[in-house]
């Protein structure tokens, strides 16, 4: 009671703010409809500023910050996402695997249109998730499928049961991010309190929590890779890297920017050793990926696969910024969409970058190793024919590791790409995405400028 006491008498006005926020976040979840923009640009910008206070004010008290950054996610636990209907294809995954089927293989198109239910609720679950996922392969790796099946084993018939399940895993792995982020921050010597610009960031809690996006468990697992990695345990960092990659295959990209780590992390090993090292820990990355993408394994599986990723690069397109630009081009020069053509131009772009981080920047620190990955995966996204908003959280948490904090400002003004859902087609203002990006570009390069002689050790 005694400590209840003081914290009351010395946090008074963090405590206000946390009691705000929870209740904005309630607002948030329960009684906001997308289409409504007043009422969620009014939200968001209130609870960044709230986020703000609450992290200055509390003078980092730890138990506090960790509280309050549980209880705003434990308020979304029974709220249905209102701002992504990808779930209902979570759910869809999860059933098709409880009931022996592998969802690699069929569309629910193939079911629907076929007039067969494979799943229960299966007409709900179409009807929710979209014309757009119904139409494609699954394109979610087998770890985030476990995750979906654990919802189906667990929630029966229940649609909010399949949630909760899932958002409780995702709340766990945010749990998990925050003790080794914590512990990665404590060995690298830096100030611990940076792990609260992730944990209790507003787009995180909202995207990840409240729309059910599994970026959070691939980030849990890649922090924890790097906390083994810089631990001296590489071999075990390779196999939780793995798992990362078999949530989300964007960690896959960073594997290049390792290429220094075994040669230059210890000085006193031979070239031969480092090379050797290097080798076996690429080789466990890849043996411990295909042994979890194994139950799902066939040619038709690999075709279906490949072919859903590939679309992401040359079909499809939302809230991007360079590639607009490329596309306005074409159109001047062609009159045409040349998506096809810049789809596959902007990749190689980004291949070339990556390799030239991972060869010419030694990245033999996890400060350097990050930053690398940091700046890789921002111009992959610069350069991204789609960048949805929870692309975002990957720069948020690297963003903490390093120097720069321009994935911070992009997690408060990524909330203009959901402007689109006024129009009745989903179409996208560009001008609204050009002031996104404006601000977004113009903080990146302001610090490019700022810290390029600044030690990052």
């Amino acid at each position: 009671m005694l400590g209840l006491s003081n914290l009351i008498k010395y946090h008074k006005i963090p405590l206000l703010f946390i009691i705000l926020s929870g209740v904005f976040y309630v607002s948030f979840g329960y009684d906001l409809e997308r289409t409504d923009s007043e009422k969620l640009l009014v939200l968001y910008v209130a609870l960044f500023a709230f986020a703000f206070q609450i992290i200055k004010l509390s003078g980092f008290h730890f138990r506090l910050l960790v509280i309050a950054s549980i209880v705003f996610r434990l308020l979304f636990l029974f709220a249905i996402p209102n701002l992504s209907q990808d779930f209902y294809r979570f759910i869809w995954d999860g059933r098709m695997i409880l009931d022996g089927l592998n969802p690699y293989l069929y569309t629910p198109d193939s079911f629907i249109q076929n007039g067969k239910l494979p799943v229960k609720q299966a007409q709900e679950l179409y009807n929710g998730m979209g014309a757009l996922s119904a139409s494609h392969f699954t394109n979610y790796p087998p770890l985030n499928q476990l995750c979906f099946t654990i919802a189906a084993l667990f929630s029966g018939k229940s649609i909010l049961g399949s949630v909760i399940v899932m958002r409780v895993i995702i709340i766990a792995a945010d749990i998990g991010t925050l003790y080794f982020g914590k512990k990665l921050l404590e060995r690298l010597k830096v100030p611990s309190k940076r792990i609260f610009w992730y944990i209790l960031n507003p787009f995180i809690i909202i995207e990840l929590t409240g729309n059910l996006h599994f970026e959070g468990v691939m980030i849990f697992f890649l922090v924890w890779s790097l906390y083994l990695l810089h631990c001296g345990k590489w071999k075990w960092a390779a196999v939780v890297l793995a798992c990362s990659i078999s949530v989300k295959l964007i960690p896959l990209m960073f594997l290049p920017l390792f290429f220094w780590w075994f040669s230059e992390h210890k000085k006193d090993a031979s070239t031969a050793l480092s090379m050797t090292k290097l080798l076996s820990f690429y080789t466990i990355v890849g043996i411990t990926t295909l042994m979890l993408f194994l139950p799902f394994f066939s040619m038709k599986f690999i075709n279906n696969y490949t072919e859903t990723v590939g679309l992401w690069f040359g079909d499809f397109e939302f809230n991007a910024s360079i590639y607009y630009l490329a596309r306005e081009i074409g159109y001047a020069i062609t009159g045409y969409n040349e998506i096809a053509i810049i789809g596959k131009i902007l990749p190689i772009v980004t291949l070339i970058i990556i390799l030239g981080f991972s060869f010419f920047k030694k990245n033999h620190t996890i400060p350097k190793l990050t930053t690398s990955i940091l700046l890789t995966f921002t111009c992959y996204l610069f350069l991204s024919t789609t960048v949805h908003p929870w692309y975002i959280a990957t720069l948020v948490i690297l963003c903490v590791f390093t120097n720069y904090r321009f994935p911070l400002a992009w997690s408060l003004v990524v909330v203009l790409s959901y402007l689109a859902y006024l129009n009745v087609d989903n179409s996208e203002n560009l001008w609204v995405i050009a002031l996104e990006y404006i601000i977004v570009f113009s903080i990146f390069i302001w610090e490019l400028w700022s810290k390029r002689k600044l030690p990052v050790s």
